[in-house]
């Protein structure tokens, strides 16, 4: 029996109802394609110190991300969302944040933090929940508790920084070098990384003086190491806080000469120590005398790049730093490696995590601002020698040492 003989009405009815069906299909279907893609889109969480005692640094940290995304904010057709979070120099701050960014905004990487202690409570994180994490302060990395790595250091190590510098003593006729940093983890690294070059050959270590990153004053720390007559001074410190035992020995008659690593390459601490630190020599990454480098270096390309990019996002302003740099490398790792899991795994799944990790642990001969980096699944630190230039401060300016 045909229903809609004789009865056009009720056909155009029935017509209605069709169209009307296939036309809420077609949107539930273009709805279903608009989730597909916004799920494909890879999320990287950045944590660093925009307030607090680590301040002088972590805001570098941030215009050297924002240069990173300007350079590229898409690998392999996919956008990237970044999302940035200010721990105020508080590691259990920085702890929340990566636990944050990870369960509730579901990123697919972590970057992250401006100061060491903060940088080591992140990669806890990221080990307990399996995220790929690149951490731009330079700290030991503890792999979880399986044994599996989720996180790389882009810094040159401690280790490295000091052996560099130590080396540069040697050369001075250096025999004897007094000590003050920080009583934290990054004073211990480098502390370490002094006892180490002295056991090599390098000058002795005379003290080890601490204080704490919100000190005003290291008065007695520095008398202890003037009491020690070393012929010079290794700076333990970073940024504006790096500045105060430079000031007191100067202030106390010091004339030797002072030494330092890539932590105090700030404009702050130029700023702080004003005519102190004037002549300090300091074992820093190629980015910080980028236009200085000669044209075969392989860091004179990447390093354009980010200048250009970071004067683009940050009101015209020029490089000054080191430490924007690692987060401009750490992108430039990040994006390598998000080249190749997205060809196994979509974004946005623990699937593509993994992928993601594994794939930065197989980073080969990839050249940026800092270094030339390495990772294999056996270590989580990926830089050598050629990481390192040794530059001076004259006149307020870093100038390249050969």
């Amino acid at each position: 029996m045909n229903l809609t003989a004789g009865h056009p009405r009720r056909w155009q009815t029935v017509e209605a109802i069709l169209k009307k069906i296939a036309s809420t299909l077609a949107v539930v279907a273009g709805l279903s394609l608009a989730a597909t893609a916004a799920q494909a889109e890879i999320k990287v969480g950045f944590v660093t110190a925009l307030s607090g005692a680590g301040a002088s640094i972590g805001i570098p940290y941030e215009k050297g991300i924002k240069a990173a995304f300007e350079y590229q904010s898409e690998v392999g057709g996919e956008k990237i969302t970044l999302i940035s979070l200010d721990d105020g120099s508080d590691p259990s701050a920085a702890s929340r944040a990566a636990r944050k960014l990870v369960e509730e905004e579901h990123v697919d990487l972590l970057i992250g933090s401006a100061q060491a202690t903060s940088t080591i409570a992140m990669v806890a994180v990221a080990n307990e929940l399996h995220v790929p994490m690149i951490a731009i302060s330079p700290i030991n990395v503890t792999p979880a508790k399986d044994g599996e790595r989720w996180a790389i250091a882009m810094p040159q190590t401690p280790a490295l920084m000091v052996k560099v510098i130590a080396k540069r003593m040697q050369r001075d006729g250096i025999k004897t070098v007094g000590y003050i940093g920080y009583n934290d983890a990054w004073g211990d690294f480098v502390y370490d990384g002094a006892k180490a070059a002295e056991a090599d050959g390098g000058p002795k270590v005379t003290t080890n003086e601490r204080y704490s990153r919100t000190d005003t004053s290291v008065t007695g720390q520095v008398l202890k190491v003037l009491a020690s007559r070393p012929d010079a001074f290794i700076d333990g410190g970073s940024g504006t806080q790096g500045a105060l035992p430079l000031i007191e020995l100067r202030k106390r008659g010091f004339k030797g000469p002072f030494y330092g690593t890539p932590s105090v390459l700030n404009a702050d601490f130029i700023r702080v120590g004003g005519a102190a630190v004037e002549g300090i020599q300091v074992s820093a990454g190629p980015v910080v005398v980028t236009s200085q480098l000669p044209d075969d270096h392989f860091a004179k390309k990447p390093g354009m790049a980010f200048h250009e990019a970071y004067a683009k996002v940050n009101n015209g302003e020029q490089v000054t730093d080191g430490f924007s740099g690692y987060s401009f490398d750490g992108w430039l790792v990040f994006l390598d490696a998000a080249e190749k899991a997205l060809k196994e795994e979509k974004p946005g799944t623990q699937a593509f995590r993994k992928a993601l990790n594994d794939a930065i642990f197989t980073t080969k001969d990839l050249p940026g601002v800092h270094a030339v980096y390495n990772f294999t699944p056996a270590s989580s630190y990926g830089v050598d020698e050629r990481s390192l230039v040794v530059v001076k401060l004259v006149e307020g300016k870093w100038v390249y040492q050969p």
